[in-house]
């Protein structure tokens, strides 16, 4: 947030000034409560897509708020001005038309990593809520960074070194969701990305997100979202 003040309910509600960011994980419920002369620059992005990558360390602060941690980070007013900056340039490439456009995807990913490691930097100087790195963390992690791939309870029980129902059982006590209800929401994210983003078929989009069943895509979208993923994208690209 560039200016004003608003208050934000994310597991629990946040007073965002001036300096502010505001941690949104994948999948995670969220809401404007209120607002007074707020101004501010929002940045999505598939973390998912950018888990297996260099970008990955920078992705902490995301993995920290999933886990507990404040979703708030504030951000030292000698860097806000950068930071907003970045943003704004980010925007401009992103819009680019011509033969220019070629590079867009090159120069977002590297706007999108100096984005990220201001937060990252911002971060480590934040007050910790003494929230530490839990299994229920490490499993959501694993979660995020490979949910578009098939993907399993067992899976996420090896990679933490627990057995399923123990995993179930602590995930379910910490966040509200299983294990398959977050594979399920990063899935969905990514689809919602791709269906305001992108042209492709919703079958085309089903597989990239781990579904080899695109009516069973369907049929988990409608039951999140109330509206099949067609007309979910038709209501949001009308004029």
């Amino acid at each position: 947030m560039t200016s004003g003040h608003a208050v934000v309910e994310q597991r629990e509600r946040f007073a965002l000034r001036a300096g502010d960011v505001l941690l949104v994980p994948a999948g995670e419920a969220h809401r404007w409560v209120s607002s007074k002369n707020a101004v501010f620059w929002g940045v999505g992005f598939c973390g998912a897509c950018y888990a297996p990558s260099e970008l990955a360390t920078l992705l902490d602060p995301f993995e920290r708020a999933r886990a507990g941690s404040s979703a708030v980070i504030h951000i030292p007013s000698e860097r806000q001005d950068h930071l907003a900056s970045l943003c704004a340039t980010l925007l401009e490439e992103t819009t680019v038309a011509g033969p220019q456009r070629a590079h867009t995807e090159l120069v977002a990913r590297s706007l999108l990593a100096l984005i990220l490691a201001e937060v990252a930097r911002a971060a480590h100087t934040t007050p910790s809520t003494g929230v530490q790195t839990s299994m229920v963390g490490d499993a959501l992690r694993f979660i995020e960074r490979n949910c578009l791939r098939p993907l399993s309870l067992g899976d996420v029980s090896a990679a933490v070194n627990k057995s399923p129902s123990y995993v179930t059982t602590a995930l379910k006590r910490a966040t509200g969701k299983s294990a398959v209800e977050w594979i399920i929401a990063g899935r969905l994210s990514e689809a919602r990305n791709r269906l305001l983003h992108t042209d492709e078929f919703v079958d085309v989009i089903a597989e990239r997100v781990g579904y080899a069943d695109a009516t069973h895509f369907i049929r988990l979208f409608r039951r999140a979202h109330g509206v099949t993923p067609a007309a979910w994208r038709a209501a949001r690209r009308r004029p």
